[in-house]
């Protein structure tokens, strides 16, 4: 997903995936930590791109008036 546009569904699948094993107890120690920090970094990007979303949608309803 890296190197292709960001896709927010698909970023949101990948969390939730991430988020069952963790509950599950599938990850070694080793493995968590990569895990945690590869779900933060979606969970960053999904963020971005709900704001940006959001600044869009207001900047297009502005222009409506």
């Amino acid at each position: 997903m890296s190197k292709q546009k960001f896709n927010y569904k698909e970023a949101i699948e990948k969390i939730e995936g991430i988020v069952e094993k963790i509950e599950n107890g599938e990850p070694n120690v080793d493995e968590l930590s990569g895990m945690v920090k590869e779900a933060l970094s979606l969970l960053k990007k999904c963020k971005a791109k709900l704001k940006k979303t959001e600044t869009d949608i207001n900047t297009t309803l502005d222009e409506l008036e």
